[in-house]
């Protein structure tokens, strides 16, 4: 089995399963548009899914069961993506091949690229073909997941009755949903960040340039919140995210925002700096955020100051259609930033 960057044929029911909740898309084809049939979260008890793992299957799979019957969703083929220290995603440069001799290559030649036991994984592979007439060489995506990570995913969907047709990268997802709102926009940076991790893809010119995904997240915030006020997780959650005014807690909310947000800001630098590195004559246009802790109160303001680029919080519903009468618009714009993930895996046709 490999991950699949292309596919075709009819979509799938979007999975993103993350540490914090299970979120839903599933969207249908009408001539060049998509729209939206449904969509849902459900919140994760804490330690079901730690950094990409499922350490308790069945909680997940309570979860999506849940899901597909509050939302009559009838399609029984999904999608998932993975994310986490068991997915390795890395771009090397090659000579220009025939396709079958770059696959063989790549086979042969996969464990000096990928730090696992070649045998332990699933690979898969993309020529991004950025070659020109006078340079023979071409970039190559290669994506390698550990087969014992993938394979939990596996059973535990089936174990629910659903047929997982695609496996994705939280990162390609990403990509997916905004290459289809932006189709014009080259060079830009995605950054979602969830509860406990932060997946960042620096496109130039419509190709992945720099890709990496980052332990930190916006429980963080939360649970410093709970700490600092004795508050409930829901309470520190309303805090974080201006829901309820501060009041008198404000100078210590700023100080521990200060701190995190500090850190996230620095990780996101990094990978700009990487990128303009490497890519000196391509400048970003803008940087767009994603995931729950896009949501943070003040955070993309103070991101903008940090990175002096054009800060947008991502909604991937944006160009899609959706009924009032099923799904409230608020609602839909609310969650939109959340959904980015589980909505790039719905775009992908099945394969199957």
């Amino acid at each position: 089995m490999k991950l699949p960057f292309l596919s075709q044929d009819n979509l799938v029911v979007g999975v993103d399963i993350g540490s914090h909740a299970v979120k839903i898309c599933q969207l249908k084809r009408t001539d060049n548009a998509y729209s939206v049939v449904a969509l849902g979260s459900a919140a994760l008890p804490e330690g079901a899914v730690d950094d990409g793992t499922l350490n308790d299957a069945e909680a997940v799979a309570t979860a999506i069961t849940g899901l597909f019957n509050n939302l009559k969703i009838k399609n029984k083929k999904v999608g998932f993506s993975i994310s986490g220290y068991s997915v390795i995603v890395k771009k090397v440069n090659l000579a220009v091949m025939e396709e079958k001799r770059l696959e063989e290559h790549i086979l042969a030649e996969a464990e000096q690229y990928i730090p696992f036991d070649i045998e332990d994984v699933y690979l898969d592979y993309q020529d991004l073909k950025t070659n020109t007439d006078k340079n023979d060489r071409t970039d190559v995506m290669l994506v390698a997941a550990k087969k014992e990570i993938v394979d939990e995913y596996l059973e535990m969907l089936k174990g629910i009755n659903l047929t997982p047709v695609i496996v994705d990268v939280d990162g390609f997802a990403l990509e997916n949903t905004y290459e289809y709102s932006y189709p014009d926009i080259d060079n830009v940076a995605l950054v979602d960040i969830g509860a406990s991790k932060m997946n960042i893809n620096i496109l130039s010119g419509g190709i992945s340039a720099v890709a990496r995904d980052i332990v930190v997240g916006s429980r963080q915030l939360t649970e410093q919140l709970q700490g600092a006020f004795d508050l409930e997780y829901e309470e520190a959650e309303a805090l974080k995210l201006g829901l309820v005014p501060a009041g008198d807690k404000q100078p210590q909310i700023e100080k521990i925002f200060a701190t995190t947000c500090t850190q996230w800001v620095l990780e996101i630098k990094k990978a700009i700096d990487l990128y303009h590195s490497n890519n000196p004559d391509a400048s970003l246009n803008k940087l767009v955020l994603s995931g729950g802790g896009s949501k943070v109160a003040g955070f993309a303001d103070f991101l903008a100051k940090e990175t002096a680029l054009h800060v947008e919080i991502f909604n991937p519903f944006i160009k899609m259609r959706a009924s009032d009468k099923k799904i409230d618009p608020d609602y839909l714009k609310n969650i939109g930033p959340e959904m980015a993930i589980a909505t790039g895996i719905a775009i992908r046709p099945s394969i199957i």
